[in-house]
């Protein structure tokens, strides 16, 4: 692996030099756009909405709109609002991560010390393990500030990039139906269900299967046969009682 960021972890007076490589990777297939005729691929151009000529790179410049009107951008406006480039992940306090919502998360990085900063990294390593805690930091990655989760994966550290309040939409226009409609026989049976599917988690055991499926199909088609993909049907309910199914699913077992 590449490392995509070098730095520090600021630990009240301590700093802990380390990297940070990508923790995660995209499972879906990489598939180009092609042209039916031909199957050439198809590239996209800048074009200018009024004239439909294209625009040379260099000549574009990046706008805001405000009150109908465009406010132009040029790079002293970006380097004036960019954060402080600094190459510490400064710890603000720690938190118990159970009371982060899971909305707010992104994507996660492993962290991996310099040789100076290994007996350092242990020590907080074995903190966030001991405490159960999780510790909240900025820091800035490709001239933006994030906000990130500083946490343990078994014997590594991982730095998660957390969202901001302001990313996070309201969800006030959302016609949702009130809790009070619920019977209390209803919410006994649900609670039931709930507690007879309860089991460890487990990730292992859930795999991106669309891309596997898809992937046989691409492979056979290659051979010019035809793959045999099992298909999930959605199963129709005739009747709307919301208590008698959910007797019925708890009677089914898993």
């Amino acid at each position: 692996m590449r490392a995509i960021w070098n730095g520090a972890i600021g630990f009240g007076l301590v700093n802990i030099p380390i990297k940070l490589f990508s923790a995660v990777q995209n499972s879906h297939l990489d598939l180009d756009m092609l042209d039916g005729k031909d199957h050439s691929r198809i590239k996209f151009k800048r074009v200018n909405e009024s004239s439909g000529k294209e625009v040379p790179y260099d000549k574009i410049v990046k706008g805001y709109l405000l009150k109908d009107n465009y406010v132009i951008l040029d790079q002293h406006d970006f380097e004036d609002a960019s954060p402080e480039k600094t190459k510490l992940i400064e710890l603000e306090n720690f938190v118990d991560i159970q009371s982060i919502n899971p909305i707010y998360y992104e994507t996660s990085y492993y962290a991996q010390p310099s040789k100076q900063g290994v007996k350092a990294y242990a020590l907080l390593l074995k903190a966030l393990i001991k405490s159960k805690k999780a510790g909240i930091a900025r820091f800035v990655l490709r001239n933006t500030e994030n906000l990130c989760v500083i946490h343990p994966m078994k014997e590594v550290i991982v730095i998660t990039k957390i969202r901001f309040p302001e990313e996070i939409r309201t969800a006030e226009d959302l016609d949702v139906p009130s809790t009070d409609k619920v019977t209390k026989k209803e919410l006994d049976v649900g609670l039931a269900l709930i507690k007879q599917y309860t089991a460890p988690f487990d990730i292992s055991g859930f795999h991106d299967e669309y891309s596997k499926d898809l992937l046989k199909i691409i492979r056979a088609k290659a051979k010019g046969k035809r793959a045999t993909v099992k298909k999930l049907k959605p199963r129709e309910e005739s009747s709307d009682d919301l208590y008698g199914q959910l007797m019925k699913s708890l009677s089914g077992g898993k």
